[in-house]
């Protein structure tokens, strides 16, 4: 007999006294079955379907069920552009394979959403961008091809900011308008992947992908408390994905758990002869799961730098600083031998301005970008994503596309790669000269802006600009509007498995992440 909801209830009424071993027994094991949809990591979610506790079937329904509730209704997050209309077909067919054959591993019948700007071929990927709004890619993303050869259903394309366009002010797209922060309704969810973020910390599915080219898988992170790993240069391929600079550009994997964003890196990661840029992981990603290097005592004996050249100064920043500070003594109570005060001795805010390259690059990668969606697409080239975005577009776009010519020989261009070669040695080198794990510091010392607000001195590009992995973990939140802060892992070149480790321990040990008060669990989702 399967247990209900309100047997568990029942049977927790039952006076200690009149509890007998074998009862207690059936007790703790009913409670260690027990989960729900805003807790449930994808190994909770995998054993409840094994068992049948659960099927993909109801669980593609629970996550409906709350974007109707809460993202067009209630709060109104506003983060879905696109539903998938099939995805309870597909669940079903998931369930009867799962019946026939197992499961493919942890993402069988599991529901994903994606920023809208990975391809996919059957519902439309807009980039946030209205002259792109009916654009039907005519193959997936790799990214997308290897979530669905893995059983993972895509059940929504989500807002982003505008890839191509300016919005109106406070709003991310020109497709959706505002998404919301589930945090605080008043303040935004993060910039480029802020639906990812939004509709993650919502509840709208289990795992999710966003991408940046600065920080726009990190800052959505922050701002919706939630884990999300920028990976390694060319550890995950872009093929079939909007990019504005073919060296920073990453997709990132996020969730609401350092295990379920391990999980999902180990499904999508790897080389793929569409991105040569993933080349460089051959040889270089561990055999099996990345999962497997979770441990809750990972902090014992890690040898991490607190990296002070990215630790602001200033009123504004007292409060989240003071989170970040008492992360790193929890990482000390741990285990972890924590070296002080390291610093690489130059002005490094600034020297991550002049080694930006996506200005440079965005023409030759949108041109890359639309000769792949067919003959059909809205917009085939460069040229005529000039003259069809007109006054839309954003006006760098128009002016690099007027002023660039090739990079082979630009001054500035090539100038900008070497201070951002030089730039990745010196951190790298730094970690070598400690014998470091992971470097560690906020990512940013402030929570989330108001809509129509712009907040300098927020957040650091440090991770795109090298190239070098970074994964966020919640550190906490800010007293006035109870926005999130978060703490920022980076580490060498492929050093992914050393941080899930670190972050997995640091995470069990805290556990900071809570649930938002504006969507809150629903009838049912208990399981």
């Amino acid at each position: 007999m399967k247990l209900t909801a309100p047997r568990l209830l029942f049977v927790r009424r039952i006076p200690a006294r009149a509890l007998t071993a074998p009862m207690l027994l059936l007790l703790m094991a009913m409670v260690a079955q027990a989960a729900s949809l805003s807790t449930a990591t994808l190994r909770d979610l995998q054993a409840a379907m094994d068992e049948g506790r659960l099927s993909s079937e109801r669980l593609v329904t629970l996550y409906l069920r709350r974007i109707e509730a809460y993202d067009t209704r209630g709060p109104a997050i506003h983060s879905v552009i696109t539903l998938n209309t099939n995805a309870i077909a597909e669940a079903r067919l998931l369930d009867a394979e799962r019946k026939a054959k197992g499961s493919r591993g942890p993402l069988h019948g599991v529901p994903v959403v994606l920023k809208d700007l990975f391809d996919t071929q059957d519902m439309p990927t807009t980039c946030g961008f209205l002259p792109m709004k009916d654009s039907r890619p005519i193959h997936d993303a790799t990214v997308v091809r290897r979530l669905r050869d893995g059983g993972a259903i895509v059940l929504a394309k989500v807002n982003m900011s505008d890839w191509f366009g300016v919005p109106k002010k406070g709003d991310q797209s020109t497709v959706l308008g505002r998404t919301l922060n589930p945090y605080n309704l008043d303040l935004t969810p993060g910039g480029s992947s802020g639906g990812t973020g939004a509709s993650l910390a919502a509840v709208f599915a289990q795992v999710g992908l966003g991408s940046e080219t600065g920080v726009s898988i990190r800052n959505p992170t922050a701002n919706n408390s939630l884990v999300g790993l920028a990976p390694t240069e060319g550890l995950i391929s872009r093929a079939g994905q909007t990019v504005t600079s073919f060296h920073q550009e990453r997709c990132g994997p996020m969730a609401r758990s350092v295990l379920d964003v391990a999980a999902l890196t180990t499904v999508v990661a790897g080389f793929d002869s569409d991105d040569l840029l993933t080349a460089q992981s051959l040889g270089r990603i561990p055999v099996g799961s990345y999962t497997n290097f979770l441990r809750s005592d990972g902090l014992r004996g890690a040898r991490i730098g607190v990296f002070r050249d990215l630790f602001r100064k200033g009123s504004m920043h007292q409060e989240g600083v003071g989170l970040v500070e008492k992360a790193i003594a929890s990482m000390k109570k741990e285990g972890a031998v924590v070296i002080e005060g390291l610093s690489l001795g130059i002005d490094l805010f600034a020297v991550l301005e002049d080694a930006r390259l996506n200005y440079y690059e965005g023409p030759s990668a949108f041109e890359t970008y639309f000769r792949r969606l067919g003959p059909n697409a809205p917009i085939r080239s460069v040229e005529e994503l000039v003259r069809k975005g007109g006054g839309l577009l954003k006006t760098n776009i128009t002016r690099g596309v007027r002023e660039l010519g090739p990079l082979t020989y630009d001054p500035e261009y090539l100038a900008r790669l070497k201070t951002r070669h030089s730039l990745r040695g010196l951190v790298v080198r730094l970690m070598d000269a400690h014998q470091l794990d992971a470097l560690v510091y906020p990512f940013k010392s402030v929570p989330p802006e108001g809509h129509l607000e712009t907040q300098a001195e927020k957040d650091n590009p440090l991770s795109s600009v090298t190239g070098l992995p970074a994964l966020l973990v919640p550190a906490g939140y800010v007293t006035a509007g109870g926005g999130p802060i978060s703490v920022e892992f980076l580490g060498r070149p492929f050093d992914e498995p050393i941080l899930f480790r670190i972050g997995y321990a640091y995470e069990q040990s805290t556990r900071n992440r809570r649930h938002p008060s504006s969507v809150p669990p629903l009838e049912g989702e208990d399981f």
